[in-house]
């Protein structure tokens, strides 16, 4: 039995043993009293809810296989179906299509642009903003959001483009080294938009940080610019290839 592990051992083992035990029993107690605390503090802090909320985010996006108590996989099924959507309004519209993701939305939308086909992705720009791409996903997990991984993923899209700023706790800049072709990171976006008070704005702008990237002018200037660097909308197929290829793409998914 474990508990009897040290039988018979010398004095000084013995006691360690014990010590060892007695400490492993208090530690139990007092991480399920954390737990209970942490739970309580995030059911009334927002804050805490919001850390909490971010941490189940980049948990549960990975599959199952690699942490199999984990609750299911959103990945699994947003990141085909965001595939298919792409693919079959570029087939049905013959459009240009500008992604954009923020946050942990953008990690979706870098999934879904790698595994879209080739026809499909030369119509798609990538638009991400507050993204952890670099500065979570990067560090966590090199061998899938390495540098050399988001250098492919630029090479492979045909615009993208990032907003992030300094006061961004959770996004940031992609870092893409010096050579690589066009810019993906903009400058940094002013936080807050403005300073000082005026009769019309007599309270300070607040500091947005991570939220409202829409809200600022950049984003749409940004945007606009991928739908320019886009090439001119092609014909779509012939109704028939269309419900052809929707009818395979259903039957082998």
């Amino acid at each position: 039995m474990p508990g009897r592990a040290a039988d018979g051992a010398p004095g000084v083992v013995d006691a360690a043993a014990q010590t060892a035990q007695a400490l492993g029993s208090w530690l139990m107690g007092l991480a399920f009293l954390m737990l209970v605390t942490w739970a309580r503090r995030a059911y009334r802090s927002p804050s805490a809810r919001r850390t909490i909320g971010i941490l189940w985010d980049v948990g549960t996006f990975w599959p199952r296989a690699a942490h199999p108590f984990a609750p299911p996989c959103y990945a699994e099924r947003a990141v085909p179906d965001l595939t298919w959507r792409m693919e079959t309004w570029t087939r049905r519209h013959g459009g240009r299509l500008v992604i954009s993701g923020h946050s942990q939305g953008s990690v979706l939308a870098a999934a879904a642009v790698w595994q879209v086909d080739h026809r499909t992705r030369g119509q798609v720009a990538l638009l991400t903003y507050g993204s952890p791409l670099e500065r979570l996903y990067g560090r966590w997990f090199p061998a899938y959001f390495g540098p050399a991984q988001l250098l492919s993923l630029h090479g492979e899209v045909r615009c993208w483009r990032n907003l992030w700023r300094y006061t961004d706790p959770i996004g940031g800049p992609i870092k893409l080294p010096d050579g690589s072709g066009p810019e993906v990171d903009c400058d940094a976006l002013k936080d807050p938009l403005a300073y000082g008070r005026t009769p019309d704005h007599p309270l300070p702008a607040p500091i947005r940080g991570h939220g409202d990237y829409q809200a600022d002018p950049v984003f749409d200037r940004e945007r606009a610019g991928l739908l320019a660097r886009l090439p001119e909308q092609t014909p779509p197929p012939a109704e028939e290839e269309v419900a052809g290829q929707m009818s395979s793409g259903r039957s082998s998914g």
